[in-house]
């Protein structure tokens, strides 16, 4: 396929989504933003709870105190925070213990907790939207005007889930984690409701008082404990001002989430995360050496290197993380900006790699969407220009189906660092086989996301004890032990309140069939994973055993 061939946009996104449905769907979306974060001041109305007195949700300040959890072999007491983090107990007459025939919660889930029986009492009412039980959870449906025929149109794709298969598939999940985790003698009961705001509206940074609106109909009519559908900041950040915990954003700092502690969570990594464990990886691994992995007349010329990530303020905070990181290590990149502008992205590639070019730079740190390198690197092959590029491992540029889309000829000298686990075949991951394990029919194609997300909120809840409130959700994540498998190592703790724990180095074998699709083009990793911030000096094992 010709450069000028992979740079037609619709296309390239139809076998996008064709590969990943709906689970990618969302990067349509992504792509188009012109900023996560609206600058303007946000009204901060705050609903409080009507709960029980003891782990009432809206007494719980965000960077105050928690209590521990329960754990096994204890008694089932539990507290709360007060506005001040002062700590207030409340027994229940409940008591957890370790399971005698088997340690895991869910055997053979790499990620599963540690197993726990409970009996007893488990105090009813310990927060807004917890009852003896159940546990309210939110799922919003926005007012995308057709959103799903509407990327299908733009895409070609036939693969979007409807409205109703998310939800179908979304309450299979549900009934798959209350039959395998221990909550306590509540189930999770999933509220759908239809919302006033728009994905598309708050992805481009509008829309903020609508997205206000439905987290205040969430805490005072749904009466949810939290939501798994909170995708966009808007949403999220209106979420936590209820204090109602919210799963989902994607990229934020790590200081936006802990301004927004302890209701704010994802699956997806913090951008600060992402930008010092980059810059130590460069420090080590590529800075002050020949450029030996480019293409060209750049190949083994003296590294000069650029990073390149949206114009949002959010993700500019990422870059200054990175830039910091380097600098201390007395390393320097050229910083290139560019706007989520999915109409634009064409001639800001052709404008980004003139300036490249023109600047010498050997290596290209794409902190990118996924769709603008479909760009980049077909405009630059049409250049002639062939530098380092290095895989950050945002957005799914890190994963096969979306490699496949950039020039090959690019992306052959692609190489750099991925959260990631190990590549699985489509149909073969968690979210499919918790979903088959309950229920005979097909589960949309966006079940491994909807999966995480719940995965994140029954793991706070297990975790937390029979006292469920946030306070005990936060401190019950901070206790997980960890796991290792198809999502990369994941862990919690103070300031991380997204799961990325160690990262892979990865490099693009444009002749290798992926395990994925069974197409040509595939990620190879080279060597173990390394936790973050330990990755010893040298060259990185990429490039080897070519096919």
């Amino acid at each position: 396929m010709s450069g000028a061939d992979r740079g037609r946009l619709p296309g390239a996104e139809g076998r996008l989504l064709r590969g990943y449905g709906p689970l990618l769907a969302m990067i349509v979306a992504f792509a188009l933003m012109v900023t996560l974060v609206p600058t303007v001041a946000r009204e901060q109305t705050v609903i409080h709870d009507a709960g029980a007195n003891t782990g009432n949700a809206s007494t719980i300040a965000p960077g105050t105190g928690a209590v521990a959890p329960v754990v096994p072999g204890t008694s089932g007491a539990a507290g709360t925070t007060g506005t001040t983090g002062t700590a207030t107990t409340r027994r229940v007459g409940g008591h957890t213990s370790g399971c005698t025939d088997r340690r895991q919660q869910v055997p053979g889930d790499p990620y599963s907790p540690p197993c726990v029986l409970f009996t007893g009492d488990n105090g009813g009412a310990t927060s807004r939207g917890v009852s003896k039980d159940s546990v309210t959870i939110s799922f919003r449906v926005t007012a995308d005007p057709d959103l799903s025929s509407t990327i299908a149109k733009i895409t070609g794709s036939d693969l979007i889930d409807s409205t109703e298969d998310v939800i179908r598939t979304a309450q299979g999940l549900v009934d798959y984690f209350n039959g395998r985790f221990q909550f306590y003698g509540r189930k999770i009961k999933l509220v759908g409701y239809q919302g006033h705001g728009a994905v598309t509206r708050e992805f481009l940074g509008a829309g903020q008082e609508q997205a206000n609106a439905d987290a205040i109909k969430v805490a005072s009519e749904v009466g949810a404990f939290a939501d798994i559908s909170a995708i966009t900041e808007p949403y999220s950040d209106a979420l936590a001002r209820q204090h109602v915990l919210a799963l989902g954003a994607p990229y934020m700092s790590r200081k936006w989430f802990v301004d927004r502690r302890p209701y704010a969570w994802s699956d997806f990594t913090d951008c600060s995360i992402l930008a010092e464990s980059n810059g130590d990886w460069v420090n080590k691994r590529v800075a002050r050496k020949p450029a030996k992995y480019a293409g060209g007349d750049l190949q083994n010329k003296p590294r000069k290197i650029a990073l390149l990530a949206p114009d949002n303020p959010e993700y500019q905070q990422c870059v200054h993380d990175a830039l910091t990181v380097l600098h201390a290590a007395g390393n320097d990149a050229t910083t290139i900006t560019y706007s989520l502008d999915l109409a634009s992205l064409s001639n800001q590639a052709a404008s980004i790699v003139a300036k490249l070019k023109s600047e010498g730079i050997t290596s290209v740190a794409c902190g990118c969407d996924p769709i603008l390198p479909v760009f980049l690197t077909a405009k630059a092959h049409e250049q002639n220009y062939y530098p380092e590029w290095l895989v950050q491992g945002t957005a799914f540029t890190d994963t096969d189906v979306v490699g496949q889309l950039y020039d090959q000829s690019e992306w052959s000298h692609a190489f750099g660092i991925s959260s990631l686990g190990e590549q699985l075949p489509e149909r073969a991951g968690l979210g499919y086989n918790a979903y088959k394990s309950v229920h005979s029919d097909e589960p949309s194609h966006s079940v491994e996301l909807i999966y995480y997300q719940l995965f994140m909120m029954s793991l706070g809840i297990q975790l937390a004890g029979p006292t469920l409130n946030p306070s005990n959700f936060e401190r019950g994540m901070f206790s997980y032990p960890g796991g290792s498998g198809e999502a990369g190592t994941w862990g919690f703790g103070p300031g991380h309140y997204t799961p990325t724990q160690d990262y892979k180095e990865i490099w693009w074998d444009p002749n290798r069939t992926s395990p994925f699709n069974n197409k040509q083009g595939a990620y190879v990793t080279g060597g173990p994973r390394h936790r973050l911030g330990q990755i010893s000096s040298g060259d990185p094992p990429v490039f080897t055993n070519k096919q």
